[in-house]
């Protein structure tokens, strides 16, 4: 694990370890596991989105995202069911939705309210550092979770992935540098998020996702996420053979997150 881990990212984590062990205490983990196991199947998160972009379309993940550490409440008028609705229409590939609470204004019954209102699949967009949260995320109805590399140890992550793998949800991996790739990689999961975003700073620059490409393996599919803003930044990443988009605060900072989805792509 890296050991200039960015204070932001300390400060939630520790929050994090006392939010679970409170949820624990009104679920227990075998209860919640065995509610996992009941769960209808999942929506299949990266065939979706690798078959977009089989087919010649942009893989795009569009965020439901409320609020940020850094941007503070990015959406007002926020209605998950209906901002659902708006992407799909426009033609994302998969959501993701903010599941965080205390940094991120986020929420499960988000999430839940997503999922009811499409048939899109759903990546929970978490800070994961226990098993217990990946029961969770089957449960309130998530078909895939993202694993942050700056966030957990090998061992960690290993685990989280194999009980991800054992009940059926897929795994985006997410890197911020060359290092975090390489430790990534040895997950074996189909998906490479590379997060623009330096997490020391908060600032973006796309040249982290071109900078990395060349180390990614060839059976990977890489996800750039975080500093696209316009139809330029999408055509660089598609001119270097980027074709998946994980995209929030360019869409939620509209009236109409699925038209600003339309217009960035397919206009």
């Amino acid at each position: 694990m890296k050991k200039d881990k960015p204070d932001i990212l300390k400060k939630i984590l520790d929050y994090k370890i006392e939010y679970i062990e409170h949820t624990k205490r009104k679920i227990s983990p075998m209860e919640l596991k065995h509610r996992s196991e009941d769960c209808p199947p999942t929506r299949g998160f990266t065939n979706n989105l690798i078959s977009n972009i089989n087919n010649n379309s942009p893989g795009i993940i569009a965020e439901i995202k409320k609020a940020s550490p850094s941007q503070g409440i990015i959406c007002k008028n926020f209605k998950p069911d209906v901002i659902a609705k708006s992407y799909e229409a426009a033609g994302a590939s998969c959501l993701s939705v903010l599941t965080d609470v205390e940094f991120f204004k986020g929420s499960d019954e988000y999430l839940k309210q997503a999922h009811d209102a499409c048939k899109l699949p759903i990546l929970r967009k978490d800070f994961m550092i226990d098993v217990y949260q990946v029961h969770e995320a089957k449960v309130i109805g998530a078909d895939c979770i993202l694993i942050i590399i700056s966030a957990l140890s090998d061992m960690q992550a290993q685990e989280i992935a194999g009980v991800a793998s054992e009940i059926g949800l897929d795994i985006l991996v997410e890197v911020h540098d060359r290092e975090e790739l390489e430790r990534g990689m040895m997950l074996r999961t189909p998906l490479i998020g590379i997060n623009n975003r330096n997490l020391h700073t908060f600032e973006t620059s796309l040249d982290t996702t071109l900078n990395l490409l060349t180390d990614v393996f060839q059976d990977r599919t890489v996800v750039t996420e975080s500093g696209i803003h316009s139809r330029e930044d999408i055509e660089l990443m598609q001119k270097n053979n980027v074709n998946a988009f994980l995209i929030g605060e360019a869409f939620m900072k509209t009236e109409d997150p699925g038209e600003e989805l339309k217009r960035l792509f397919f206009n």
